[in-house]
């Protein structure tokens, strides 16, 4: 964005992070854009009937810019390109995912530094997400754990699950470690295996879709680094709603392996 003195206006395609009443009428939006990175303004009205449904978490808005000057606030207006979030009220877990997902952005970001992959992702993830509610309670967990996987990568916290950081095998790579985030093989665990971080299959292989075991220990794996190194840096712990998707997704797991007695 223009950082000058001067007024401006600008367009762009955005995915909403964050929507909170402001005065009677308004709404502070935090949206995440392609070119200019995390934006956080105003919308005149947004907290109308209409605005809260165009300014939803998880929404892709064509949205509009306007600064007056330097000291003024962000002014932001849209036009609704794609709903997300509505598409799962009836899909629980699916719609954590959307929430997590977009909670994570909006804490980890820096505002107004572009980051066209990552959002390129999180467009992509959320589309799948809110095309088919059924479809998104399948198979979309391993989809957010690889996209924690990549926003760790863009805040300059990715993991190596290349080789063993043991051995430099290729192969059986089974764990990471919680100190490097290096993989690890089974042979070179050695002793060391209890004090390991397991590696999901689908993270060793992306046509790989897994169970709901092993998103959970895709989630446990790169909560670890996310608590540690993009919260725990700044003294914060993991938001509320990556905890929840955390614990509505060990309930199901839970459920599962609770055997059926009549």
């Amino acid at each position: 964005m223009d950082k000058g003195g001067t007024s401006y206006e600008k367009e762009a395609p955005a995915l909403v992070l964050f929507a909170g009443v402001q005065g009677e009428t308004s709404a502070r939006i935090h949206v995440l854009t392609e070119d200019y990175g995390p934006l956080r303004g105003i919308a005149y009205g947004g907290a109308s009937k209409a605005g809260r449904a165009l300014w939803q978490p998880g929404n892709v808005v064509k949205t509009s810019f306007h600064k007056r000057s330097a000291a003024a606030p962000l002014q932001i207006s849209g036009e609704l390109l794609y709903a997300c979030a509505a598409r799962l009220l009836d899909a629980p877990l699916a719609l954590g995912m959307v929430q997590s997902v977009c909670v994570l952005a909006d804490v980890t970001l820096p505002e107004a530094d572009p980051c066209p992959f990552l959002f390129a992702e999180t467009v992509r993830l959320l589309t799948f997400l809110g095309y088919d509610p059924v479809v998104a309670e399948r198979e979309g967990m391993p989809h957010v754990v690889r996209w924690e996987m990549a926003l760790l990568a863009t805040l300059g916290f990715g993991l190596d699950l290349s080789a063993c950081a043991v051995t430099g095998s290729t192969e059986n790579l089974h764990y990471v470690s919680p100190r490097t985030g290096r993989a690890v093989s089974e042979e070179g665990a050695g002793e060391w295996k209890d004090r390991l971080l397991p590696l999901p299959s689908f993270l060793r292989d992306t046509e790989q879709t897994g169970h709901a075991a092993d998103w959970l220990a895709g989630l446990r794996l790169t909560g670890h680094f996310l608590a540690r190194d993009a919260f725990g840096q700044r003294h914060l712990p993991l938001p509320a709603a990556r905890q929840r998707l955390y614990d509505r997704l060990e309930m199901r797991v839970l459920a599962d392996q609770t055997p059926i007695t009549e």
